[in-house]
């Protein structure tokens, strides 16, 4: 292993454990905000202020995240070992599997969106009207609710469409996003190494991508369940989401070491170049 790509490596852990350790310090430094007997009026102002700060923190530790992770695969790649952890940041680092991992990330963002409630439509309710907002328009709120579900946004679009952004969602939304975007890419090529009969498992290929929606189950459900009952199903669905794709989180993590065995050759190399357009 060469020194910079060791650097990179070493740098790019470095970085993603402090940003996930930043996000869950502002997590339990701004719970402490959250007593409502204890929130006078002057308080208020300050939580809010408090609450601004919180959104600027979390913003720059996903950028620290998403440094980190760039400089980790990029020293992987340069390194081109024989883990299989090299073997993922060599199947994902052609611009083909780039251009899925971006539109897998962006396509099931909207979706988890709208499953979690991030993004909301109401067509029957009218926003000016039932909640006195003004179109279009914006506030955080500051207080109060639960560990990792504070300070909110809360965004009036139009009449009908709106945002309601909630932290904790707003890291799973982008952790598993990601993580989705990362088993499309590499199912795909395991798939396309299968059809050319180079030894990929199509049933591990296929297995990847239905594991890479982790919120489809629920919906799914939701189907063919009757009016009066979806409704019920829908609310325990909405209570239960967070904690489902939680949960669903290590598996998005194991399922690429599992595909890229099968994109290993014997003598440990990978079966796809990452040049390769």
């Amino acid at each position: 292993m060469d020194e910079q790509s060791k650097r990179d490596i070493n740098k790019g852990k470095k970085f993603v454990i402090f940003g996930f350790i930043t996000i869950g310090i502002l997590f339990l430094v701004y719970s402490r905000y959250q007593n409502p007997e204890l929130l006078t009026p002057d308080v208020i102002e300050s939580v809010q202020r408090i609450a601004y700060g919180f959104y600027i923190a979390l913003i720059a530790s996903f950028g620290i995240i998403a440094m980190g992770m760039y400089r980790y695969h990029k020293g992987k790649v340069e390194n081109k070992g024989k883990d299989l952890s090299t073997i993922i940041a060599l199947v994902t680092w052609n611009s083909k599997s780039r251009k899925i991992f971006v539109s897998t990330f962006i396509i099931y963002g909207v979706f988890f969106s709208l499953v979690s409630g991030t993004l909301i439509y109401q067509p029957e309710v009218s926003f000016s009207i039932h909640y006195g907002a003004i179109i279009p328009s914006g506030f955080i709120a500051p207080c109060c609710g639960e560990l990792g579900y504070m300070p909110k946004i809360i965004i009036y679009l139009t009449e009908h469409i709106g945002l309601q952004i909630i932290p904790l969602n707003l890291v799973l939304q982008i952790i598993v996003s990601y993580l989705v975007g990362l088993n499309a890419s590499i199912a795909i090529s395991a798939y396309t190494i299968s059809r050319k009969g180079r030894g990929a498992s199509t049933i591990g290929a296929a297995a990847g991508l239905f594991i890479a929606c982790p919120t489809c189950a629920g919906t799914f459900m939701s189907i063919f369940i009757g009016t009066a009952s979806g409704i019920a199903l829908s609310i325990a669905l909405t209570q239960l989401q967070t904690l489902f794709i939680a949960i669903s989180i290590p598996i998005l993590i194991i399922t690429p070491y599992i595909m890229a065995k099968k994109l290993r050759n014997k003598d440990g190399s990978c079966k796809i170049n990452s040049e390769s357009k």
